[in-house]
């Protein structure tokens, strides 16, 4: 069943040209898959090719992302947006991590639209919607990997229990994990084009087929 996305008026008001659009799909994840770090390694290679470290001042999705983190109070640098620092990991040429197959293809997606993807094990979302809002003060968050996360003035999507993704940082309450099989991928678009993040979702899709045995599943706009 298809999660109800919503945008809050606080989250509008700030950002009003967010576009969003999520992939919902069944799939299998596995530890590694060879085939996609091959292509991969591929797409880094003609990547760095083509673009530096200071491409990233010509990238509307990462620039946006850091606008709307400056209109909402939260400093981009200290608290920087995933697709960007992807990106950079990428163009200073260091390896990216590889933690399993289900989020190796939602970085790759990430890194070659520029957009902060928040992934998530559907079947551990309480409810049947969520709400992108804006953190407060004091908001309990635990960021994967990272620990008690200040969310405050971050974007951040909301279930029925709380927060559980930003674009900083998805929370550990609603992680992929090798036992997932229903995933939900939000592509976030700041820069409000709607084109590009629907590009950037469908290409998830296609990665799903070709590397996590799913059909591609549906896509959601909001």
């Amino acid at each position: 069943m298809p999660f109800q996305i919503t945008i809050s008026p606080e989250l509008h008001a700030a950002c009003p040209r967010f576009v969003g659009t999520a992939v919902l799909a069944t799939f299998e994840n596995s530890p590694h898959s060879d085939a996609l770090w091959q292509e991969i390694d591929r797409f880094l290679d003609s990547y760095r090719s083509l673009l530096t470290i200071d491409s990233i001042k010509e990238m509307p999705s990462i620039q946006a992302t850091r606008q709307a983190y400056k209109r909402l109070g939260k400093d981009p640098s200290r608290y920087r947006p995933s697709g960007e620092a992807l990106v950079r990991r990428a163009l200073q040429g260091k390896e990216l991590y590889q933690i399993d197959t289900a989020v190796d293809l939602i970085n790759l997606a990430s890194i070659a639209y520029g957009y902060s993807i928040g992934g998530f094990d559907a079947d551990k979302i309480q409810g049947e919607s969520l709400c992108l809002g804006v953190g407060r003060e004091g908001e309990p968050y635990e960021g994967i990997g990272r620990g008690p996360l200040n969310i405050a003035s971050l974007p951040v999507y909301r279930d029925a229990v709380g927060g559980i993704g930003t674009p900083t940082s998805d929370h550990e309450r609603t992680k992929l994990e090798l036992s997932s099989r229903r995933l939900l991928a939000i592509v976030n678009g700041y820069d409000g084009n709607r084109e590009q993040t629907t590009a950037c979702a469908q290409y998830i899709q296609q990665l799903l087929k070709k590397y996590a045995a799913s059909d591609g599943g549906e896509l959601m706009q909001f």
